[in-house]
């Protein structure tokens, strides 16, 4: 089942022709990210200063719809996916208030040990955060 996360356009993340930036799209889905670890129990402070693994975006895309403005409601529906023991990828959509899609966008994301820069497993947390979003059981 996917995560919803529900958020309003700042003026802050508008450029100067009053639409919504568009690297700052990327940064609303990496906030629906963090607020679907913490839904599925993983502390963020833990998460993103452990010294054993790291988990960057390797990959990033977004494409545009709909314009959005400040004051704007949105809801982003975000559905991760498993791909492989070292890799997950994460879809979003967003949605105004109305239902239109207005952004489309995909992360995808790699497990490393952050030292040695090697592909590493994906801990637990995330296989059970995988669990928790996704539409299939497709790391079993």
């Amino acid at each position: 089942m996917p995560f919803s996360y529900t958020r309003t356009i700042r003026f802050q993340d508008t450029d100067a022709a009053g639409v919504v930036y568009f690297g700052n799209v990327l940064a609303m889905c990496h906030e629906a990210y963090e607020e679907s670890l913490v839904k599925s129990g993983i502390n963020l402070k833990s998460f993103f200063s452990s010294s054993a693994v790291a988990i960057p975006i390797v990959h990033a895309s977004v494409d545009f719809l709909s314009p959005m403005f400040c004051g704007d409601q949105i809801i982003i529906f975000l559905l991760p996916q498993y791909l492989t023991s070292n890799k997950f990828e994460i879809v979003y959509k967003v949605f105004a208030t109305d239902r239109q899609l207005l952004a489309k966008a995909l992360t995808r994301h790699v497990c490393i040990d952050s030292i040695s820069r090697s592909r590493k497993e994906l801990p637990k947390d995330i296989i059970d955060w995988l669990h928790d979003w996704s539409d299939a059981d497709a790391t079993t």
